[in-house]
């Protein structure tokens, strides 16, 4: 195992009853933060060959951009440069309003829970600014785990659409995705979405993704991943990979970050 990160012991809190006045101070603090959501630090990795890529690599809930950052900079990926952001600090449904770090908000995973597409936008609109001010030569990709996984595929899909949830216009040029152990947010109308402009299905055509999934997960469940791979193969994503890892949870292991450090070298050309 390589390493353990927060969102799963953030799970224990799902179990919690909350006192009335705990409750309702969420609840204010709900709505302040939804009016005022500031991201954390931002840590970055350079590269230590020639740089050919840029990767934002986002999270789990409950964490932050350092944890990962380390793990980043181990991998023998030398011409790639990681942006690790972090997360606003949010009420978040799922932990019954309990504020930590989180790209948006999610009570639970099931096909009837309501998309935060308000915090989904927010955060994919912060990725693409962190990734807009990159020389116009280098590739540029999003990868992330668990929640992280999640907001990189909704990042996805906002680039093959060509625009946010909210109508706005997504203008980065994404050239590879990978999610370990998330989930798909806006599954429900993404193959809507993307049969509905010639120039949408050609971007999600061409746009390599990785996802994989350990097969023992307990807080985001293996079928997660694989409705997720159906679901954009389904809108039009052709250049897709599913890797499954049995006997591992939610959590990451070398023989995963191998595959991806290989693919990328693949996809990117590296």
């Amino acid at each position: 195992m390589l390493s353990l990160f927060a969102d799963e012991k953030i799970a224990c809190f799902l179990s919690f009853s909350w006192m009335p006045s705990l409750a309702l101070s969420l609840s204010l603090w709900s709505r302040t933060a939804r009016r005022n959501v500031e991201f954390g630090r931002t840590y970055v990795v350079k590269p230590k060959g020639k740089h050919q890529a840029t990767i934002v690599w986002l999270h789990g809930l409950g964490d932050n951009g350092s944890s990962w950052s380390q793990l980043l900079e181990s991998l023998p990926l030398p011409n790639i440069k990681w942006i690790c952001p972090t997360a606003p600090t949010r009420p978040v449904a799922i932990l019954g309003g309990f504020p930590c770090t989180a790209w948006f908000d999610v009570g639970e995973l099931s096909e009837d829970c309501p998309d935060d597409f308000e915090g989904l936008d927010s955060s994919a609109a912060h990725i693409a600014n962190l990734l807009s001010t990159e020389p116009t030569d280098i590739k540029l990709g999003i990868g992330g785990f668990s929640m992280g996984a999640s907001t990189a595929l909704y990042s996805a899909t906002c680039f093959a659409h060509g625009k946010y949830g909210n109508g706005y216009p997504y203008t980065v040029n994404l050239r590879a995705i990978v999610g370990l152990s998330g989930w798909l947010p806006g599954a429900r109308s993404l193959r809507n979405k993307i049969e509905g402009s010639h120039d949408a299905a050609r971007r999600a055509a061409s746009l390599p993704i990785l996802l994989s999934h350990g097969l023992c997960d307990e807080v985001v469940p293996h079928k997660h991943g694989e409705k997720s791979y159906h679901a954009l193969n389904l809108a039009g994503f052709r250049n897709l990979s599913f890797k499954t890892y049995e006997g591992i949870g939610h959590y990451t292991v070398p023989k995963e970050m191998d595959e991806v450090c290989n693919w990328l070298n693949s996809r990117l050309g590296l």
